[in-house]
């Protein structure tokens, strides 16, 4: 592993070994570039509170460590009236691990404000699609009259659910499955829910953003 930019503690990744910077070694959100998807490298990745966002033009995988990382408690889920008249009323079927490979392209093909392009393309697709077959990565799906309309993925890493993305083709699909993602993660004794970076969306359902060291102390906590 070798240090890029000495200013904010970037570095390169070796190929011959899944070694990750540590919490005293990183300053700024993207805290390593290289490497490859490695199902050892990713899974020790997000032991290290790390993940993969993107691979820039020169195919070169960005991995980040948000210095605020949001995070959301599965008891403190808000769920709101109209939310909960939804579940009831709107005939939803909600299904996990069934469709994962449907689920993540699904995520791929949503186009979402402020981005150009999306950063889940073919490699991240393999990728994960391996990880679920190997039982660390995860989805919920939720369906309509049989056809896939919201849904999300993620990994369990030391009891915590790393969520990755989510998509919606029907109103507030996607909350149903962040509600069932909860109510899921209550009953297997995950004790919380990975968002990585804030957004209005994940606000609304009750996550926060902590500080970066305050996410690796539980992310310890819960492996011990």
């Amino acid at each position: 592993m070798e240090l890029l930019d000495k200013e904010h503690l970037i570095y390169l990744l070796d190929f011959d070994n899944f070694d990750f910077p540590s919490l005293d070694m990183m300053n700024d959100d993207l805290v390593a570039v290289g490497g490859d998807f490695h199902p050892q490298r990713l899974i020790n990745a997000y032991e290290n509170g790390i993940f993969p966002w993107f691979i820039d033009e020169y195919n070169h995988i960005h991995w980040f460590s948000p210095q605020k990382r949001m995070v959301l408690y599965p008891e403190e889920f808000k769920l709101t009236k109209s939310l909960k008249r939804t579940i009831n009323n709107k005939g939803f079927v909600i299904k996990s691990n069934t469709c994962f490979e449907e689920v993540i392209k699904s995520c791929s093909n949503i186009k979402r404000k402020h981005e150009d392009d999306t950063w889940i393309d073919k490699n991240f697709i393999i990728a994960y699609t391996n990880l679920h077959k190997l039982g660390i990565a995860h989805s919920i799906e939720v369906f309509m009259d049989e056809k896939l309309v919201g849904g999300l993925y993620g990994l369990v890493i030391n009891n915590i659910f790393c969520g990755e993305s989510m998509f919606s083709l029907e109103r507030d699909a996607s909350k149903v499955a962040f509600y069932y993602l909860c109510n899921q993660a209550k009953q297997n004794n995950i004790k919380l829910i990975d968002c990585q970076v804030y957004n209005d969306h994940l606000a609304s359902l009750g996550a926060k953003e902590i500080t970066r060291k305050h996410y690796f102390e539980l992310l310890k906590s819960t492996n011990s």
